[in-house]
């Protein structure tokens, strides 16, 4: 007998050998990482250089207002704030995609989330002209609701609108993008360009331009076949965005596959959010995914690129010098994702995932103790820079491959579930981001250099549950991921009913596969 999962491996082959990175496919794939996933990588780290002059604008606005200067508690809530509004905005954003991308389309979100990003860009750009702070930290709120959207609309339109043999190359095009924006807003950062006094707004406002750029081009690109066949019931215009993206005319094997994904959702049905929590079956599968976005988040690694200038600073390195480190370590983290892109095949995630974590554990440790020295001991300053660019390789190649929760191993969940997955994955992503941006100023005036222990630990503890509880998922099929996951669970029947996503047999069969899985 056959299983469906292993029949599609098959047909993969003969199918991923005619697919083609064609023009329309490569186009769109530039156009909405650029639009979207790269606005995410630009907002994360767009306030870091300019922090000191956005700083004492918020100081100027606030004596001009009431004539006495601002208390330096209330400048740190205000800019903890500023930072961590972002990854709130982000939390709202991911709960609006499951409504949006159904009732809009992929395309059709896309092009309404760019209006968030323009409209935010606008108020950034002219919040010094009227002299109003709270303009900023009301954009960053709506920045992050652009940035949510973005993560995991951008991925999701572009899995479905490749063959299944670009579908890996093309799925890392959004995290790319996200390191090529952080590497841009640490150049256009600099105090030479526009890290100033004059500058600063216009640095903020540049966010608006990807956005107006991807809204003046994406209508002339067809919309989410899939979305198109099975949401819309548009047979024909599916067809036509296939013909189109693939360059030949017979997509009748493709328009096949999707009406059969289609029935076996339907025969299958989803699982809401609270179902997820209850079901014994997918117990250790929601409890992965919380604990390594918590562990990716929590990590630090946004409190590495939000306070970088101010880790550089504290390390002893020379000022003038501080953000040409900064912008050399963004660079690195682009280099280490694209490296990552071309081992993760042969290595496979999980050990690129515990490595990752060990790299960024270590680094966090020995970067507190250098941290501690580096007033008696001269060299220490260089050792604190050399950890913070550890930890950054170790986040790239490990962490950062999942980023967001629509990159985070859909292997570990079904068809039936993965929406409620996703929806749980990004909150306790977002909030977990947001957590660390309003509190790691607080722990770093505490604590000082100690605060970078409680990330070690937070490592430490990630990496000994992967090692322990989550499976390599290279190079095994959804039922043999299922399998592992299942004993785990300690569960029969729920397995059972799952491995109808992975295998169309008949109730007989399925009691005999599952009696050899139990064996």
């Amino acid at each position: 007998m056959k299983l469906k999962g292993e029949k599609q491996e098959g047909s993969e082959g003969t199918e991923g050998a005619k697919g083609k990175m064609t023009l329309s496919l490569a186009l769109v794939a530039l156009i909405s990482a650029f639009g979207s996933s790269f606005q995410y990588g630009y907002n994360v780290s767009v306030i870091n250089s300019p922090a000191p002059y956005m700083q004492d604008f918020y100081n100027r606005t606030y004596l001009d207002r009431t004539g006495v200067p601002m208390d330096s508690s209330f400048q740190t809530l205000l800019w903890s704030l500023t930072v961590s509004m972002f990854p709130l905005g982000g939390l709202f954003g991911s709960l609006m995609v499951w409504p949006l991308v159904n009732n809009c389309g992929r395309k059709g979100t896309l092009l309404i989330n760019n209006l968030f990003s323009i409209a935010a860009a606008i108020l950034m750009g002219t919040s010094e002209l009227a002299k109003t702070f709270e303009v900023i930290i009301l954009s960053r709120v709506v920045m992050g609701v652009f940035a949510g959207l973005a993560s995991n609309v951008v991925p999701m339109f572009l899995g479905e609108m490749s063959p299944k043999n670009l579908r890996g190359a093309i799925g890392v095009v959004p995290q790319l993008f996200i390191t090529i924006g952080i590497l841009a807003a640490q150049i256009l950062g600099l105090n030479s360009i526009l890290g100033n006094a004059k500058g600063w707004p216009v640095l903020l406002g540049l966010t608006g331009i990807p956005s107006l750029l991807q809204l003046l081009t994406l209508p002339f690109f067809p919309e989410s076949p899939r979305y198109l066949l099975i949401q819309k019931g548009n047979e024909e215009q599916a067809r036509r965005a296939l013909q189109r993206l693939r360059g030949w005319e017979d997509v009748d094997d493709e328009i096949e596959e999707m009406y059969q994904e289609d029935r076996s959702e339907k025969e299958e049905g989803q699982f809401s959010v609270l179902s997820l929590f209850t079901f014994r079956g997918l117990r250790w599968q929601l409890i992965s995914i919380i604990v390594m976005m918590m562990g990716q988040q929590l990590s630090g690694v946004n409190a590495v690129f939000y306070y970088a200038d101010r880790i550089f600073e504290s390390a002893g390195v020379d000022s003038s010098s501080i953000q040409y480190v900064t912008v050399s370590i963004g660079a690195i983290n682009v280099v280490m994702t694209l490296l990552a892109v071309f081992i993760v095949e042969s290595l496979g995630r999980r050990i690129l995932l515990l490595a990752g974590f060990v790299l960024c554990s270590a680094s966090c440790a020995v970067l507190t103790l250098a941290l501690n020295l580096q007033t008696t001991i001269s060299w220490m300053s260089y050792l604190s820079i050399a950890c913070v660019i550890i930890y950054i390789i170790g986040h790239a190649i490990g962490p950062s491959k999942y980023p967001q929760p629509a990159q985070s191993p859909p292997q570990m969940f079904l068809q039936s579930s993965r929406p409620a997955a996703f929806m749980v994955g990004g909150s306790v992503h977002w909030l977990s981001n947001f957590t660390v941006g309003l509190l790691f100023l607080y722990m770093e005036a505490g604590l000082g250099p100690y605060s970078f222990l409680i990330f070690c630990a937070i490592c430490l503890s990630t990496m000994i549950y992967i090692f322990f509880i989550v499976p390599e998922t290279k190079n095994k099929t959804f039922m043999e991921i299922n399998r592992i996951m299942a004993k785990r669970n300690k569960v029969e029947i729920q397995e059972d009913k799952e491995l109808k996503d992975s295998s169309p047999l008949g109730k007989q069969e399925e009691k005999e596969a599952l009696s050899s899985t139990e064996m």
